[in-house]
């Protein structure tokens, strides 16, 4: 009853989010997985390119711009799942949730700071790895398959699924965390979870599904709609009380 009561604070969402960012620069993990993993994902994609023989077929051509740039998506699709996966079992496991919760914080505003904590060193991250990938295709590949990354909607998609597949992994992270007891079992669980998407786009990138802009904006809007619910339903299952007790209610 008392959040009811609580008009939502974009200074407590702040807060949460600068602590948690805060806490992100001492934590090996973290810092880990934000350096290691997109430079794996983004030494492939760029072997791929830079291997392919300029005189190759313009189906094997088409196949490694797709494996490409598909690579480029597992950024926002795994790098924040286990980010989110650890915001509140982590932090449970560290005795350093309790005092937050006990305040008069919402659990919308708890959720909003912990999701933008993620999101902001991942965006960052994946849009730095996507203008390396860009650049290094116009300097160093053949024109020919420079052509092929930079024609039709690829970097339309690249550019529009970032935010939207790492929503989604944020949110589905986030509830994992929310409801688990062990964190390597969040973890693993949120990278599963956040492939789902992620598929689409594979589809997309091969050409199962025929692409084009209005099907990349239109998949990109009922995404950002599934974001949208997976926020309210977060907010709806986070039980304060089990958190804070360690009692199912």
């Amino acid at each position: 009853g008392g959040e009811a009561t609580v008009s939502f604070s974009w200074t407590r969402v702040a807060a949460i989010a600068v602590k948690e960012l805060r806490d992100y620069r001492h934590n090996r993990f973290v810092i880990g997985t934000m350096a290691f993993l997109p430079l794996l994902f983004i030494a492939a994609p760029i072997v791929q390119l830079l291997t392919v023989p300029a005189s190759a077929a313009s189906s094997k051509l088409d196949a490694r711009v797709g494996i490409s740039l598909l690579y480029m998506l597992l950024i926002p699709a795994i790098v924040p799942s286990t980010l989110a996966a650890y915001s509140v079992v982590g932090e449970r496991e560290q005795g350093t949730l309790e005092p937050i919760l006990i305040t008069p914080i919402r659990r919308e505003e708890f959720l909003v700071g912990k999701a933008l904590a993620v999101a902001a060193p991942t965006l960052t991250v994946a849009y730095a790895i996507i203008g390396i990938f860009l650049a290094a295709t116009a300097l160093f590949a053949h024109p020919g398959i420079a052509s092929a990354v930079f024609a039709g909607s690829h970097v339309l998609v690249q550019l529009l699924f970032t935010p939207l597949l790492a929503g989604w992994s944020i949110w589905v992270g986030i509830a994992i965390s929310a409801r688990s007891t062990d964190i390597r079992v969040a973890q693993q669980l949120s990278v599963f979870a956040s492939l789902p998407p992620l598929a689409i786009v594979a589809l997309m990138t091969f050409k199962v599904i025929t692409p084009s802009t209005g099907l990349a904006l239109g998949l990109a809007a009922a995404l950002l709609i599934v974001d949208g619910l997976g926020w309210r339903a977060v907010a709806a299952m986070f039980d304060r009380e089990r958190l804070v007790t360690g009692v199912r209610t």
